[in-house]
């Protein structure tokens, strides 16, 4: 379908900001964090919002935890914000963190993991599966039930997602309820899938700026066939907690993303995908903005619920 007039909207007033690979890796940062506090939307309400740091793989590693309204124990969710692996932190998805939080009932706890090029590959995925163990070790601290524990993340975050859920599986936990992935990067951008080429230009992420966030992210390009860097490589994917895998028509990650779901599945996971016609990527933090995007959470709460359940 066309893209949708509210997306455009959006695509149009950001048509003059410079693009990612135009950019130093420090005013690609500047850009986005003044980006999202500038265009702060509506969300919806949590108990409380409170931030911790715990020892990780490579030092002090930084969370912020959301608590739901309710008594308690609730299940719990462990959150990779998107970034391209280089940009974004705990600021930029604090919106999409309380709407997870509150839709779905659940204590959200996001993670701060080291970003590229300071900290290139493992960092980031060994970050994320650490604040994952520690969520489970340290769940009634948090009022939570370490029994009802999900993954969650968009873009470079779902890539997290899908690479946690690997490692929870290949060194024996902890154990995940579900892995919710918002238009995750699945797979190297070499040799590409059709949505590279469909989606290359005009959507806000474009092929070339994921050329960009590859190149800073990993030391050489010879790691592409890694698992824990292209998901949809793995040789075997059983095993898996279930998945919802949330895709945007005008994506350039759309293909890469669906395709992961059809492996999940035909490797007997249960894998449910859905393509949101009409909108780009980024679409699930315009809450309030995009009349889709408040569809996209109630389908991932719901989801989430029947997990917890």
């Amino acid at each position: 379908m066309p893209l949708d007039p509210q997306v455009k909207a959006i695509l149009d007033q950001m048509a003059s900001l410079p693009r990612f690979e135009q950019l130093s890796v420090a005013d690609a940062r500047k850009q986005t964090i003044e980006r999202s506090a500038a265009g702060k939307l509506p969300t919806l309400t949590v108990a409380s919002v409170t931030n911790r740091t715990i020892a990780g793989p490579g030092g002090d590693l930084p969370l912020r935890i959301y608590t739901p309204n309710g008594a308690g124990p609730f299940a719990v969710m462990v959150f990779f914000h998107g970034s391209g692996f280089v940009v974004c932190n705990l600021d930029t998805h604090d919106g999409t963190c309380r709407n997870l939080c509150g839709a779905a009932g659940c204590v959200v706890v996001s993670v701060d993991y080291r970003l590229a090029p300071e900290h290139k590959f493992p960092a980031g995925p060994e970050d994320c599966y650490a604040a994952t163990k520690w969520t489970a070790e340290h769940a009634r601290e948090l009022n939570a039930d370490a029994a009802r524990m999900v993954i969650a993340g968009d873009s470079a975050g779902g890539n997290l997602v899908a690479v946690t859920a690997l490692m929870a599986r290949d060194r024996g936990g902890p154990a995940l309820r579900g892995q919710l992935m918002i238009y995750p990067v699945t797979d190297y951008y070499k040799p590409g899938h059709p949505s590279y080429t469909d989606n290359a230009e005009g959507y806000g992420l474009t092929a070339a700026g994921m050329r960009w966030f590859w190149g800073h992210y990993l030391n050489s390009e010879a790691e592409a066939d890694n698992p824990y860097v292209s998901p949809l490589r793995a040789a075997d994917l059983r095993g898996l907690p279930p998945a919802l895998i949330i895709t945007a028509e005008y994506d350039v990650l759309r293909d890469e993303g669906e395709r992961y779901g059809q492996r999940l599945a035909q490797a007997g996971v249960a894998a449910k995908v859905t393509r949101y016609d009409g909108m780009h990527h980024g679409f699930f933090q315009m809450y309030g903005l995009v009349d889709k995007a408040k569809a996209a959470l109630e389908e991932a709460a719901r989801w989430l619920k029947e997990r917890f359940a």
